[in-house]
């Protein structure tokens, strides 16, 4: 089987870009899609639908979105396993841009808007940092001098990144990520895991502690003037 994880922020660009993915599949692939939101996704649905392809969703509440999906992982692909499905697409509510959902074994894929602004991969660098490929949608919106600046921005994250740009609506440019896809290995047989460590462990905030000001809460913390941060407690 194999696993893509597609990540990036809400409203980017994700589910086009996997609409694109499942209509040139190479002849023969069975896909199995998980989507993982916070609250409310319908795009499930709509790929069940069009696709007719088994799918599952899991809202994450109160956990952060991209460590449910690490949660949910291996069941998933113990899923997709019992369909007999030879590849799992996952794609994540990308709202942290702080985490990297991306394992190994995975085909980690990026997806960031153009019309999010030049500046915007630098905002999200750990999301682009352990991807294969940062596919960028809505290209013909932007200028072409646009479209330069912004690619030099992931460069400036990630130098030897494939980039890939796209209109994922009309599908205009994805031949190399379908290439990728059709190329990248199957799960092997060593322990799947993180390419990268998450953030820092649970705060108080995250328990449900709403005193505001660090001094009324403790293990990683940080007052405003204080460069690093700094634990606090036992």
């Amino acid at each position: 089987m194999k696993l893509l994880i597609i990540a990036g922020p809400p409203s980017g660009g994700k589910t086009a870009v996997i609409r694109q993915v499942i209509k040139n599949l190479p002849e023969g692939s069975l896909p199995a899609f998980l989507k993982i939101d916070v609250v409310h996704a319908t795009e499930d649905q709509e790929l069940a639908e069009e696709f007719d392809i088994p799918v599952k969703k899991i809202y994450s509440g109160d956990v952060c979105p991209d460590h449910m999906g690490i949660l949910v992982l291996e069941d998933a692909l113990r899923w997709a396993e019992s369909l007999s499905r030879n590849i799992l697409i996952i794609e994540s509510a990308g709202l942290c841009l702080r985490c990297t959902p991306y394992t190994t074994y995975s085909l980690g894929i990026a997806v960031v808007s153009a019309v999010s602004g030049t500046n915007s991969p630098l905002k999200m660098a750990p999301l682009l940092a352990l991807a294969d490929v940062a596919v960028v949608t809505k290209t013909d919106l932007v200028s072409q001098a646009e479209k330069e600046v912004f690619r030099e921005s992931i460069r400036k994250v990630v130098p030897k990144i494939d980039i890939v740009e796209t209109n994922a609506i009309q599908g205009t440019g994805l031949r190399y990520l379908l290439r990728r896809i059709a190329d990248h290995p199957d799960i092997g047989p060593d322990q799947i895991m993180l390419r990268g460590a998450p953030p820092l462990g649970v705060c108080t905030v995250c328990i449900g502690k709403k005193e505001i000001g660090w001094k009324n809460h403790f293990g990683v913390i940080r007052p405003l003037d204080m460069p690093e941060p700094l634990y606090r407690g036992d």
